[in-house]
């Protein structure tokens, strides 16, 4: 398998998620106490890997914007 294709892991559960609440990539990076940016949060949702770190800041952006308290698998289909 080429390094590219081990990197691309396809449209995630967050995505899906941020659709059904009306949730923009805007509105996880201003929920955010953290530093996550536009461009972590576009590649969470488009399956770019990230590393375990960058999943749990959008994780906690997350449930920060939308008032729930989901787990780290109900957004990422990898580890």
């Amino acid at each position: 398998m080429k390094p590219e294709q081990e990197r691309e892991y396809g449209e995630q559960p967050i995505d899906a998620l941020m659709l059904e609440l009306d949730l923009t990539n805007d509105d996880l990076v201003c929920a955010s106490t953290e530093q996550v940016t536009h461009k972590m949060v576009s590649k969470a949702r488009k399956g770019r890997w990230l590393t375990t770190a960058i999943r749990q800041k959008v994780l906690r952006a997350f449930n920060a914007a939308s008032g729930q308290n989901v787990a780290l698998d109900a957004l990422f289909n990898y580890r």
